[in-house]
């Protein structure tokens, strides 16, 4: 097979090929870290690359298929890991120079669970400072490119994990989502992404920010999300926001042919600037869902307008858990983020309450109006890839630090913690990706694989490549 194949190979047939011992998990890994060495720097990826801890466990991984021993679900399947995520042995720097090198000692739990299911970690992936934008640039690691074009944004957090589904850094790749840190590096990069409902994947530490962060799977494939999914889910006994249901059985439950959910479909939740290429092609994508035999419904929710004011405040507000760093570190911190810092810093406990108890009242308007359909289309991010040295596209109002001017789609889904998920809908004229975004009801992340299951099968797409 061809070493390149290997690192296109999605994640449910290569644990299939590594258990039929059709290929190596040798084999596999050396062919991923050949192809990683010939695009980094210029992609820049990886914040920490562990070579010689993949071949090792790539060697052990082989042993046992060759012994015959049970097997997990990802048996010598390589996986990446966000550098925002708490990896036993191998540095979590979170994108700043304060945490240069800082190793701790103990994994997240979906880290454990993976490592239980055989797969084998290549390393940490890049990130902005702390996660707080969503530009793939950080003081630490510079710029991430886009692999459809150098030096333009591959969007953030999740920028290096992004980047490696779509350049072929092997299947799976573990993100975080804040505000869209999943969705906004799959829409710049052509892949597919899920942010499941808040608590389906249990995360330690708790980051202190209202519980808008999710954990969640990029890949190239739905069924591949699916899969990591399942093994990354389930209750913990200690990290006390994780959902105590067991979650279903994605990979065996995501292709329902008899499915035929109701749609809801806006273009711009009643507010956002979008450009004319992203609404074309998402216009598109909405009409392949109504061809599949979907009711779709095209809507202005009330409560989009609402948004915007929340996100910018406690975006600004949340930012302060950071403002400890500033009198050591302001000169080797982003600006951008020192500047959401500054901002957030004015307002009173008093404001905070009654911004709470707006966001509250927001969140609950999202529910009611879920309530009426299975699933949410709306672009993913209002642009396409934009320099990567920017905050903002150049054609758009420039600000210190106000980067969700274009990201207006994500948020109100963090807030709400509903399950949403990005998935490739075609190119702009210059060949840049563009991703719709598929809304569920809180919990229900089948209905929304299995949407994006059929859409992928209706439009495939993993096997396109950057050109690089």
């Amino acid at each position: 097979m061809d070493a390149l194949d290997l690192c296109y190979m999605p994640a449910t047939e290569l644990a299939a090929a590594i258990r039929a011992k059709d290929v190596s998990p040798v084999e596999v890994v050396i062919a991923i870290l050949a192809r990683i060495d010939s695009l980094e720097p210029q992609l820049n990826a990886f914040a920490t690359l562990t070579p010689e801890l993949a071949l090792d466990s790539a060697r052990l991984a082989e042993k046992a298929v060759m012994a015959g021993d049970l097997l997990g679900e990802l048996h010598g399947v390589p996986v990446t890991i966000k550098d925002l995520t708490m990896t036993a042995g191998i540095p979590t720097q979170r994108g700043s120079k304060i945490f240069s090198g800082y190793t701790p000692e103990n994994d997240a739990p979906f880290v454990t669970r993976i490592k239980q299911a055989g797969a084998i970690i290549l390393g940490k992936t890049t990130t902005p400072e702390f996660g707080w934008k969503g530009v793939s640039q950080s003081p630490l690691t510079g710029i991430t490119s886009n692999p459809w074009r150098l030096g333009y944004n591959a969007g953030a957090s999740s920028a290096g994990a992004g980047v490696g589904a779509a350049a072929g850094y092997g299947p799976l790749h573990q993100g975080s989502d804040g505000a869209g840190s999943i969705r906004m590096p799959s829409h710049f990069c052509g892949v597919f992404g899920l942010k499941p409902t808040f608590g389906r994947i249990p995360n330690l530490p708790i980051p202190n920010n209202d519980q808008t962060s999710h954990i969640g799977p990029i890949t190239r494939t739905v069924a591949d999300a699916a899969l990591l999914l399942k093994i990354m889910a389930g209750p913990d006994p200690i990290e006390h926001t994780s959902l105590t249901a067991p979650p279903p059985d994605y990979p065996r439950l995501l292709h329902d042919e008899h499915s035929m959910p109701k749609i809801a479909f806006s273009l711009d939740l009643g507010h956002a600037r979008v450009d004319p290429q992203v609404s074309r092609l998402v216009n598109a994508a909405a009409t392949v869902f109504s061809n599949l035999g979907c009711d779709v419904e095209e809507v202005t929710p009330a409560f989009g307008p609402l948004g915007p004011e929340l996100g910018r405040f406690f975006w600004s507000v949340h930012e302060l858990n950071q403002a400890q760093y500033l009198d050591e570190w302001e000169q080797e911190m982003d600006p951008g983020l020192v500047a959401c810092i500054r901002a957030g810093s004015g307002h009173s406990a008093d404001e905070y309450l009654a911004m709470r108890a707006r966001k509250l009242a927001y969140v609950q308007q999202i529910h009611e109006f879920m309530q009426d359909y299975d699933l949410l289309l709306t672009p993913t991010v209002s642009v396409a890839a934009f320099p990567a040295d920017l905050l903002q596209p150049a054609d758009w109002p420039q600000h210190s630090w106000d980067w969700l001017s274009w990201a207006e789609f994500s948020y109100p889904f963090n807030m709400s913690g509903n399950p949403a998920a990005s998935i490739p809908c075609g190119f702009t004229a210059d060949g840049l990706p563009v991703g719709v975004q598929i809304v569920g009801k809180r919990t229900d992340e089948l209905t929304v694989l299995r949407a994006a299951a059929a859409y992928e099968s209706a439009k495939p797409w993993h096997h396109t490549r950057p050109p690089i």
